[in-house]
């Protein structure tokens, strides 16, 4: 009998502008009927803020689905598996803010260890909030994004003045408790896809093997295949080559290193394997994508995020 195949991944990586820790989707192109013809997840590769200012239709939140109809946001972790779909033959009217988390509170509070507690709940969970029971949040978020429209002078440092706020109040909301009807346990599966991410992050230029990535969150390897494949809808293998593949698209943009070198420097062992793997995810050579930079700096990228069997 012919194996089930698996749903079907998208890593949509943002490019932070320089020198800022905000990028902001605005204006008439997210205006639209979201999910046309789409029928899986995507993440992010930082923390993404949606404002919806009318529509309807309905959000998959990892394993939860809500329904929008307009004056509602939505904070969703980086690494979070999300999509938005409008009803048929509607249109809804989305804004975005894509936050460079870490690298904002790096900058903003030198306490260590309670600038990663601050970091640590807000990619706990991912939020789904009516404007009304959330006007606090709402007119932040909306502040932010008007700030970044009209681009006056010092509004840089005006918006980040307002997301320190903003980023703080997302941590006080997510702190967990009996009343939550998020669970405790579903807080340490996300914890453990965190440990998780955060390892593959720091040591993805290595020999990654998934049962050392097991005994560092201590549990087995079975277990740890069998939660992260469920939470992110890819296996480890797969997720650690996709962060692989983003480090390299970022050495052939920025440097002009031989392609062999930075198949070495982003943990490929072989030629073969990185462009392999380098095709499949970005669906082109890595020659053809140095060639073309616009698709790093002006665009979406989506890397599709394919299963082959056997792995």
């Amino acid at each position: 009998m012919a194996k089930k195949r698996k749903p079907k991944m998208e890593l949509r990586y943002y490019k932070m502008p320089e020198g800022s820790p905000i990028l902001a989707l605005l204006g008439q192109k997210w205006i639209q009927n979201y999910g046309n013809d789409v029928d899986y997840l995507h993440f992010h590769n930082c923390l993404e803020i949606g404002f919806c200012y009318e529509g309807q239709g309905f959000l998959i939140l990892g394993e939860d689905k809500v329904r929008f109809q307009g004056r509602e946001l939505t904070v969703i972790p980086q690494n979070y598996p999300h999509t938005t779909n409008s009803d048929l033959g509607t249109i809804s009217r989305w804004e975005y803010l894509f936050i460079d988390v870490e690298g904002f509170m790096d900058k903003f509070i030198d306490n260590l260890a309670k600038k990663e507690k601050i970091v640590q709940r807000i990619n706990s969970r991912a939020l789904f909030l009516k404007e009304t029971d959330n006007s606090s949040m709402a007119g932040k978020v909306l502040k932010i994004l008007n700030i970044m429209r009209d681009g006056e002078e010092f509004y840089l440092e005006e918006a980040k003045g307002i997301l320190a706020s903003l980023l703080v109040e997302i941590a006080r909301i997510n702190r967990i408790s009996g009343e939550e009807k998020y669970s405790e346990d579903k807080g340490k599966i996300t914890d453990l896809i965190s440990r998780c991410q955060d390892y593959i992050s720091d040591h993805y230029m290595e020999d990654i093997r998934i049962d050392e990535l097991a005994k560092h969150c201590h549990i087995s390897e079975t277990h740890l295949r069998r939660i992260f494949t469920s939470y992110m809808k890819m296996s480890p293998l797969e997720y650690i080559n996709t962060i692989r593949i983003q480090a390299a698209c970022d050495y052939l943009k920025k440097t002009d290193q031989p392609i062999a070198d930075v198949a070495h420097k982003c943990g490929f062992t072989t030629n073969s394997t990185f462009n392999r793997n380098f095709r499949q995810i970005t669906g082109m050579t890595p020659l053809e994508w140095r060639k073309r930079p616009e698709n790093y700096e002006q665009q979406l990228l989506k890397f599709d995020i394919h299963s082959e069997e056997g792995w």
